[in-house]
């Protein structure tokens, strides 16, 4: 693939958002270990149609999506395609955490903006709220679930040092990431997510 582009940081705790052609692709690196980055997506052409967790968990039929799935949108079309995951292991059921979050959750009073508000910020520009923004594709997030009682538990991510996950855009997109600020999802440690686009057919 042509058009490769220079690795790029989101700080820890902190989101960008990028736009995408179709057939461009979108890597996601984990660049220390056990870091999560929620990944929301918006067609470029209308917002209102956004990834949908629903969706893509039904046409797979399971839960943990890797290499060679598709990821839909809310009007069950391709959004993205999953090409190559060197982690495999990804939660597509959670909701991006938020200040609400973290006082229910950890009993935090500070009022952090969490993904949530970080994804809020990256995609302003765009016109699209907090109250737009859907449940993520949490890139690497380690999330078990008892098939027993279904009682759910955030784990350590799997991710090692360098792991990533390329997609590949199937319509223009708006992506937005986070190195997320769930203590939960690092293992407690906060970290920052690498990204790199690679641009179909651009020298």
């Amino acid at each position: 693939m042509s058009g490769a582009r220079a690795v790029e940081r989101i700080p820890p705790c902190s989101a960008r958002a990028v736009e995408l052609e179709r057939g461009d692709e979108l890597i996601v690196i984990d660049p220390e270990g056990q870091q999560v980055s929620d990944l929301v997506a918006f067609s470029r052409d209308d917002l209102d149609e956004y990834l949908s967790s629903g969706r893509s968990i039904d046409y797979a039929s399971k839960l943990w999506l890797s290499t060679g799935d598709l990821l839909y949108s809310n009007r069950s079309r391709p959004m993205l395609a999953i090409v190559e995951d060197s982690c495999g292991r990804h939660d597509f059921t959670l909701t991006p955490c938020s200040k609400d979050t973290f006082a229910i959750l950890y009993g935090e009073t500070e009022g952090r903006p969490g993904c949530e508000g970080n994804l809020a910020q990256a995609l302003a520009p765009y016109g699209i709220g907090v109250d737009r923004i859907p449940i993520a594709f949490n890139v690497f997030m380690h999330v078990s679930v008892d098939a027993d009682t279904g009682r759910i538990a955030v784990l350590p991510p799997r991710s090692r040092p360098g792991d990533s996950i390329r997609l590949r855009a199937e319509m223009p997109l708006v992506v937005a990431m986070t190195a997320c600020s769930a203590g939960q999802s690092n293992n407690f440690r906060y970290k920052p997510i690498d990204f790199g686009i690679e641009r179909l057919g651009k020298p």
